[in-house]
């Protein structure tokens, strides 16, 4: 037999695979496949929310056109590139936060402490209240006038003058990212932790009898052995983290100082009532998302054919 084909066996094990994920497919279809093609469609469109039913062919026209010699389009609209912008400092910087915060978190949650039980299921709250709820509660934490937040930092003498988090330019971004980093940063020590809880004990009694520091055993034997765990819980804040809308929406609203790409798309949609730009901008968005995830799958299988090489 030649070396790669299919066994008899491994051939039906195909076919199960598939007859076992055919109905998930077919939901999926049908849930996500259809919205999807629909908003595309309307991308090329002119249609409004008041008409959309009457939409016209228009080709290309909501992301580049010219018209007497001035560009008009998604493509040609500098708030779009400003909340893709938004968008990437939003990812790379709450991302690399939640990651560093979420590991140091599991490793102290890992550790045998008396209360151990009841801390982990605190710091899993942030997490479980509904990003709206935990977004309007910040808004009111920040507010420049009565929000405590103002009132602590001037109790302890760290600033002269309540700051306006959610209206300065910088501020709100930091605000936002602050925000978000709280909420999500159990997402990540949650799975980091139960990658920890899944390591053999052995490994580190021969480290601890060896004399080995703890912070190179963690960077030469921790760290790799809890990367397939954290690449994941990275992919999937990434992608989360690009198409944020909630939280920006609820603390900033459409401020051009943080919108992001999904904010930007319903500003189109609805603010401006124009159906077919803002399925243009949903649909860039889905495209950016897109290959944001065949980047990262792609450099998780270079990787993997590395290691095993």
């Amino acid at each position: 037999m030649k070396r790669g084909a299919a066994t008899p066996l491994a051939r039906r094990r195909v076919r199960e695979a598939w007859a076992l994920i055919a109905p998930m497919v077919l939901v999926l279809l049908c849930v996500a496949a259809w919205p999807l093609g629909r908003t595309i469609w309307l991308g090329f469109t002119d249609a409004s929310l008041a008409g959309a039913g009457d939409a016209a062919f228009i080709g290309w026209e909501n992301y580049y056109a010219v018209y007497g010699g001035q560009a008009f389009g998604v493509l040609v609209d500098p708030q779009w590139w400003r909340s893709v912008g938004n968008t990437l400092v939003f990812t790379v910087t709450s991302v690399s936060l939640e990651t560093v915060l979420g590991v140091l978190v599991a490793l102290v949650l890992h550790q045998r402490f008396p209360g151990r039980a009841w801390v982990r299921a605190a710091v899993l709250v942030p997490w479980a209240i509904p990003t709206v709820v935990s977004a309007k509660m910040w808004a009111w934490m920040l507010n420049d006038q009565f929000g405590v937040v103002n009132a602590a930092l001037e109790g302890m003498g760290l600033i002269d003058a309540p700051l306006a988090w959610t209206a300065d330019p910088l501020l709100s971004m930091i605000a936002v990212i602050g925000v978000d980093v709280w909420k999500t940063t159990p997402f990540m020590a949650l799975l980091v932790l139960a990658a920890l809880e899944m390591l053999p004990r052995d490994i580190y009694e021969a480290a601890r009898v060896d004399g080995i520091h703890p912070v190179r055993v963690f960077f030469r034997v921790t760290l790799p052995l809890i990367r397939p765990a954290l690449v994941v819980a990275i992919v999937f804040r990434t992608l989360d983290a690009l198409r944020v809308f909630d939280l920006v929406y609820v603390l900033t609203a459409n401020s051009p100082a943080t919108m992001t790409m999904s904010v930007y798309a319903r500003r189109e949609l609805i603010d401006f009532q124009s159906a077919g730009s803002g399925s243009a901008a949903a649909t860039l968005v889905f495209l950016v998302i897109a290959l944001a995830a065949a980047l990262i799958l792609t450099a998780g299988r270079l990787r993997e054919r590395e290691a095993g090489s």
